[in-house]
């Protein structure tokens, strides 16, 4: 036991747990898989918590080359969505010893400047949105070990890649819609060159071929209310056959959406109606309240720091998209 007064060291949780300094290490340093039994490893680990043992960080992180520091590269903090990614995968990298530098393109999406001197040196890996993509040249961070969100597996310059399942998402949404018995839609498009929209995309227009008499008219718009209300207004105005219902890339869009249509005087749901994509706060203080699909990005997050963690240890990162859900709120309605 320590003498009182002193700090436990990695020698005293040794002779607590009746193994060696060595086994210490590895437990402790997340690599005894393999090399300890799962016995072991608890008994360390409880002689280290009776103890208050705390690593030495700064010499481990010396003796390793590492820094334990990520960086989190999104877009922009313009909504919720990538604030909760960063609160996942903090979460997650601080449980490991690991701290998260979050950096937003200074464009929202594109080229970013290089916030370190060097990152290869002030980091151990990186996280990025392929919405912000094109930042990480700019950074080197696809010099790094990198997992990608919400990245085509099959194009991802990363060494693995996290993604929601967007695709069922959008067939949540157009089947809720196609039960209520809209066929006539408009689709108020995000106007972003990224993978995540493109997939939404696809998957509208490939649910709705399936269905006798469905058609569908497409409208793009930033990712801005104000965007989203001169986009939709134009959609919507001057149609002969009207869409019955607008399916909007996110929940902005959908906001905007609802202003374009009071502006022609159309009702929500009676009218038309309209669903979103991430389940913001915005969408329950709209009124009504918009159906949309439940993004979970604090466990995006989660997922996305586990996965570097495991692209770190050498390991391969948990397989499988993550699922969503479809909220439906009073936006939906059958078409009169």
């Amino acid at each position: 036991m320590p003498r009182a007064g002193t700090r436990p060291t990695s020698r005293d949780v040794a002779q607590a747990a009746g193994v060696s300094q060595a086994a210490v290490s590895l437990v402790l340093g997340e690599k005894w898989r393999g090399r300890v039994s799962q016995a072991t490893a608890e008994r360390v680990r409880e002689a280290a918590r009776t103890l208050g043992y705390r690593p030495n960080l700064a010499a481990r992180n010396l003796r390793l080359g590492r820094t334990r520091t990520v960086l989190l590269v999104v877009p922009a903090l313009t909504t919720e969505f990538f604030a909760g990614v960063y609160t996942g995968a903090a979460r997650v990298a601080s449980q490991h010893g690991f701290g998260v530098v979050l950096y937003p393109s200074p464009e929202g999406i594109g080229p970013a400047r290089d916030p370190f001197a060097s990152a290869q040196a002030a980091l151990d890996g990186v996280i990025a949105s392929s919405m912000a993509a094109e930042a990480l040249t700019a950074i080197r961070g696809d010099q790094l070990p990198l997992v990608m969100l919400d990245s085509d597996p099959a194009a991802s310059v990363g060494a693995a890649t996290v993604n929601l399942d967007i695709a069922g998402g959008v067939r949540q949404v157009t089947d809720h819609l196609l039960g209520l018995g809209h066929r006539r839609f408009l689709h108020l498009a995000a106007d972003v060159a990224s993978w995540t929209f493109e997939v939404r995309a696809r998957e509208l227009v490939a649910r709705l071929r399936e269905v006798p008499g469905a058609s569908l008219r497409t409208a793009r718009a930033p990712i801005s209310i104000r965007g989203a209300e001169a986009a939709a207004e134009t959609a919507l105005s001057g149609s002969v056959q009207p869409p019955t219902a607008v399916v909007c890339d996110d929940d902005h869009l959908a906001a905007g959406t609802y202003k374009a249509a009071r502006r022609l005087g159309l009702r929500i749901p009676e009218d038309l109606s309209v669903t979103g994509l991430d389940d913001l706060a915005l969408a329950t203080a709209i009124d009504p309240e918009l159906t949309t699909v439940r993004l979970d990005a604090e466990l995006f997050g989660e997922r996305g720091m586990a996965a570097l963690l495991a692209v770190l240890e050498g390991r391969a990162p948990a397989a499988g998209d993550i699922p969503v859900d479809l909220v439906v709120r009073g936006s939906t309605a059958p078409p009169r």
